[in-house]
């Protein structure tokens, strides 16, 4: 079965607007312990994931997409990956996913003003690294980058508990993901 099918602005709203939820129900009055459990260096927790998302509201997929619609010149400004890191630092979980929802509703309230048309979702901007992307594959991305953190997450939690599985470790592939 193909489950590949072309972009819906409607259906990534529909995905886009449920992410803050579900990490709500998921990780608010998590104790820390899972909250900042990790793969390893240079790996994220699902606290660092919260404030990653966060940072991405601010400086990526709303501000990348106006460089689109306006026609700007010039590349994209570089996103980094970590400028979450000494933002949040100390901050509660429950406050993180509190700006998280609130951010995300405020950047698709500004999406749906776009009034998008087709013209514009073929429309082209820079990336610093891949060169000419369209406007449907940056907002297809903020959807896919959604999903990827979710199943980080479920993957970070599940290791945890990694060595207590015993024998069953060959039936449980989110285990040796990423190993």
């Amino acid at each position: 079965m193909n489950n590949q099918t072309e972009f819906s602005l409607a259906e990534s709203d529909v995905l886009l607007r449920r992410t803050p939820a579900v990490l709500d129900a998921w990780l608010r009055d998590l104790p820390d312990e899972w909250q900042h459990a990790n793969e390893g260096p240079d790996t994220f927790s699902a606290f660092a994931v919260v404030g990653h998302l966060i940072y991405g509201e601010r400086t990526d997929w709303i501000g990348r997409a106006r460089h689109i619609i306006e026609q700007r010149d010039g590349a994209f400004v570089p996103f980094d990956r970590f400028g979450h890191q000494t933002e949040f630092t100390g901050r509660p979980m429950g406050e993180l996913l509190d700006t998280f929802a609130d951010l995300r509703e405020s950047n698709l309230g500004q999406l749906t003003a776009f009034e998008l048309t087709e013209d514009q979702l073929g429309a082209h901007g820079t990336h610093p690294s891949f060169g000419p992307v369209s406007l449907r594959q940056l907002l297809s991305t903020w959807v896919v980058h959604d999903q990827g953190h979710i199943a980080q997450i479920a993957r970070v939690l599940a290791k945890r508990y990694s060595d207590q599985v015993g024998p069953w470790r060959e039936y449980l592939p989110i285990l040796t993901d990423r190993t």
